[in-house]
């Protein structure tokens, strides 16, 4: 073993030293074919290293990563504009509701053919019957549903949701829900959209477009105080 492989081994190969090496050594590379075919090098013309294989190879693996990474991200601009076009469709919808049912009604519509849902829904805690087209829930039935009286919103899989969508129950699979809270003094209600998918809404998804929605719905239904 001569002085310089001598001095690899004693600096354990730090990158270092085996970069000061082969820097001092050139021909401890260049006049080793068996070494340059393992890394994927050859010698070209005024032995100089050709990279050209092992490099074209990362540079169009870097390539790859980059355009998927480009897609994801392009795809996922598109989505995000394309739910806020279609959210602000809703809102103008919304605001042209002539009534409480009315209301309901246009919910439930911009659901299914602005969303692809399965259903929209507003319920409202009332003793007595509530606006046509409205469910109706008992007192503390929006925070049991929701999970809590701290909670504005509730994402994904909710059994105890399901009987806000009537006959329609058994077509929704996962939901989105934002509390209401409605004249004065406040009356608790919920703005629900039901998913025939699973994966429609999950709970790592944010809620500001849906409460977005609900804040219209609120001030909407505010024309027609319920005394």
């Amino acid at each position: 073993m001569d002085g310089s492989q001598a001095g690899i081994e004693e600096a354990r190969l730090e990158p270092a030293s085996v970069r000061r090496f082969l820097s001092d050594n050139p021909e401890f590379l260049t006049s080793d074919d068996g070494l340059l075919g393992e890394l994927g090098l050859r010698v070209a013309a005024g032995n100089v290293v050709d990279f050209g294989p092992a490099v074209m190879a990362r540079v169009h693996a870097a390539h790859q990563r980059e355009a998927t990474q480009r897609r994801e991200v392009e795809a996922t601009a598109r989505a995000n504009f394309s739910a806020q076009a279609q959210t602000h469709g809703a809102v103008v919808d919304l605001l042209e509701a002539r009534n409480p049912s009315d209301l309901a009604r246009r919910v439930d519509l911009l659901a299914q053919q602005r969303f692809g849902l399965a259903a929209g829904v507003i319920a409202l805690e009332a003793e007595a019957h509530p606006p046509a087209g409205w469910k109706r829930l008992v007192e503390g039935q929006v925070d049991m549903i929701l999970g809590g009286p701290q909670r504005l919103a509730r994402m994904g899989v909710a059994p105890t949701a399901l009987g806000l969508f009537g006959e329609r129950a058994e077509t929704v699979r996962s939901v989105a829900m934002v509390r209401l809270a409605m004249w004065e003094p406040s009356r608790q209600g919920l703005l629900a959209f039901g998913s025939a998918d699973e994966a429609g809404f999950t709970q790592d998804m944010g809620a500001e477009l849906v409460a977005f929605l609900a804040r219209v719905v609120e001030r909407t239904a505010e024309r027609w105080p319920i005394l």
